[in-house]
């Protein structure tokens, strides 16, 4: 006995990608990141997300252009580093993530701060031209705004969605009026997280890619979902 459902992965992603593009208002969304927009309303079901996006001009082709040119991405957790799909980054890109990098750990505790906020500071070598991906901690957000603060280079782009009831408004916040004007797409208020920050560098990294083979590409299955 079957139960009636949509079994196709490919079927699913097209009538998914479909109804994302048919429920969510772009109006007021620049074209750059219609893509990441999508993506995001993929990622949570929310359609509604879209009026809480903050970006700055430009942002998206921005990092578009930074992923086709090979920049890593810095990601601040494991869940964003494994949510970003590899084949989508066809031009060396390295995904870094130094969450369990020696001795982040007893930093952190001899220092009394977050093993987030530690582990951006072994990014120093890799921050500036970067895209950073942050979709957990907003310890991490801050820290690395200190960081360029401090002049250890800029990123090509920030993808801030931190997540959570302390900090996370106040991160992305500081994100958005940050006086390095560092280009960005964010998400403001405590709504973020890991499968966020992910779908934005896998919607840039798709752009990039078919930028780079005239291709076009709706959307990317999962890797349980691939035949």
């Amino acid at each position: 006995m079957t139960m009636g459902y949509v079994s196709d992965p490919r079927e699913i992603l097209r009538r998914s990608f479909e109804t994302v593009a048919r429920e969510t208002d772009l109006e007021a969304i620049p074209c750059d990141i219609h893509d990441v927009a999508l993506r995001l309303v993929h990622a949570t079901a929310m359609p509604e997300l879209v009026r809480d996006l903050a970006f700055s001009p430009g942002a998206g082709a921005i990092g578009v252009k930074a992923l086709a040119a090979g920049a890593p991405v810095l990601a601040d957790c494991h869940m964003v580093a494994h949510g970003i799909t590899g084949d989508l980054l066809a031009n060396g890109n390295q995904v870094i993530c130094t969450l369990d990098h020696g001795g982040v750990a007893d930093q952190a505790l001899r220092r009394g701060l977050t093993r987030s906020a530690v582990a951006v500071e072994q990014w120093k070598p890799w921050i500036k031209g970067a895209v950073v991906a942050i979709g957990n901690a907003p310890t991490a957000l801050f820290r690395l705004l200190e960081l360029i603060d401090d002049g250890c280079g800029r990123p090509a782009v920030i993808l801030g969605f931190p997540v959570g009831f302390i900090g996370a408004t106040e991160a992305k916040e500081r994100l958005v009026t940050h006086s390095a004007g560092v280009p960005f797409i964010s998400l403001s208020g405590r709504f973020g997280g890991s499968a966020l920050a992910a779908a934005a560098v896998n919607a840039l990294a798709t752009s990039a890619k078919d930028a780079a083979t005239g291709a076009t590409t709706p959307g990317v299955l999962p890797a349980e979902a691939q035949p």
